[in-house]
């Protein structure tokens, strides 16, 4: 590196970074101050208030609903084991549903069933469906739980064909609906194995880390903004209104330029936008602990990144499209304001490495060196930030933070003129194209203008700035 790198006085100074990198980093320290605040401060407060709730009002019933479809025989037995166990330790009465489509899974839960022979307050019920789908099986079993009329204290936690509950996590969740009236759902702590090359996985556990930072950020609003479908817990009057049962169900978006369409994906982000409509609360308990076993869609790591990354971002933007038309009151100012930087920030997460690139070629090489250096002692900083949130860290975490950052950004930009497109990565189902014939060839030609013209504007401001 130059001297003049190091100089204070010198315009190439390390340490002078923009507006947009201030602005940057402060949202990242913000979340990161929130969620220290909460994980260390407050919850365990709201813990110990919980906990005395619990004994004024404990719920009446509870209800682990599982759905299942095309998940390996090894995993699908620890999963179902895991909730016939928890449903045993819980100490309520309980109901288990398995919501399933094939014949082999059933025959796996009876046997676990058979196996552990739980006493007469613990029943199962097992709903064989068409394979149409996750939001069908949702709303199968949902509507398996209206026909018990539960009362207003009765509990339900969805539960996913491959989240393995860790021991207590039932008890460690009922607490807080007692404590608090308006909370009508909660999500919890993440953890997974993954069935992957060393790059997969330790991206996803990345990703769970980040996740428990934010979400604990989040939930000092009492405003989580997803419920995870791999295990979040329900009031049962939430789940058995026939219109929550539809949002999930047929949930869709009426999008000026694409027309109407169905959610293929992201029933998670159909059930919290349900919620906030409804003015309901959300939250989320870090101890109470959850083990994924995720299963990659391809043995390459970037074909497998991309294609995860594409589904995530896509359902967190057709989210995004109409969340923020709830407005300040229903949201409030944190949610709101995170909201509408989700938009942003997929454009300000590529100007320093556009901005360095160009800089590079019109000024002096000598600038990517130094966005390069800068890049690599920050994200060495959020890594060991990380630290704080209970997850192991590991020395491939700054390159893949800035994986996320810039590979994210891009398929983010690509998916937000193509919210209309959607598959599963496990099931090779995709949504068919727009009946109408006009919409689909409208479609078709103005997603491409559209994206250019976009990034023009971007390549535009770069360049005259620079």
């Amino acid at each position: 590196m130059p001297p003049t790198v190091f100089q204070q006085d010198h315009p190439d100074y390390l340490l002078i970074i923009g507006a947009i990198g201030i602005w940057r980093y402060s949202v990242v320290i913000m979340h990161f101050i929130r969620g220290v605040i909460f994980l260390y401060i407050v919850f365990p407060i709201q813990r110990k208030q919980a906990l005395k709730a619990l004994e004024k009002q404990s719920p009446s019933h509870i209800y682990l609903m599982v759905t299942s479809f095309r998940i390996d025989a090894k995993t699908t037995a620890m999963v179902y084991k895991s909730i016939i166990e928890e449903a045993m330790c819980c100490g309520y009465p309980c109901t288990v549903i398995a919501s399933i489509v094939e014949s082999s899974d059933e025959l796996i839960f009876k046997l676990l069933w058979a196996e552990l022979e739980p006493d007469e307050s613990i029943k199962l019920r097992v709903v064989r469906i068409p394979g149409t789908g996750k939001r069908d099986g949702l709303a199968y079993g949902f509507r398996t739980i209206s026909r018990d009329m539960p009362d207003k204290t009765a509990l339900v936690a969805v539960v996913d064909g491959d989240t393995v509950l860790e021991k207590g996590v039932v008890k460690n969740c009922v607490p807080y609906f007692s404590l608090y009236p308006n909370i009508g759902a909660l999500t919890t702590n993440e953890f997974c194995d993954v069935l992957g090359s060393y790059w997969m996985s330790q991206w996803h556990k990345l990703r769970f880390s980040q996740r428990h930072i934010n979400m604990c950020s989040m939930a000092l609003s009492k405003r989580v903004l997803t419920l995870t479908g791999r295990m979040s817990m329900f009031r049962a009057e939430v789940v058995t209104h026939p219109a929550f049962i539809e949002d999930v169900e047929k949930d869709h978006l009426n999008h000026w330029r694409l027309g109407q369409f169905k959610f293929l994906t992201g029933d998670d982000k159909s059930s919290w936008f349900s919620l906030m409509r409804k003015g309901w609360d959300t939250y989320y308990v870090p101890d109470a602990i959850i083990n994924t076993v995720e299963h990659p869609p391809d043995k390459n790591f970037f074909r497998a990144s991309r294609q995860l990354m594409f589904r995530w971002y896509g359902n967190s933007l057709r989210q995004n499209s109409r969340a923020t038309g709830l407005g300040l009151s229903l949201l409030g100012p944190m949610t709101y304001y995170v909201l509408w930087d989700q938009r942003i920030s997929m454009w300000t997460s590529i100007f320093g490495l556009s901005a360095s690139i160009v800089a590079a070629f019109k000024y002096s090489p000598i600038y990517l060196v130094i966005y390069i250096l800068w890049i690599a002692i920050t994200r060495s900083v959020v890594t060991l930030m990380l630290l704080v949130s209970g997850h192991k860290i590991s020395p491939a975490f700054p390159l893949m933070l800035y994986f996320n950052q810039i590979v994210g950004s891009v398929l983010k930009i690509y998916v937000v003129f193509r919210l209309d497109r959607q598959s599963w990565t496990r099931q090779k189902t995709k949504l068919k194209a727009h009946e109408d014939p006009f919409q689909a060839k409208f479609n078709k030609f103005s997603t491409p203008i559209m994206t250019f013209s976009a990034v023009s504007i971007f390549t535009a401001m770069l360049l005259y700035i620079v």
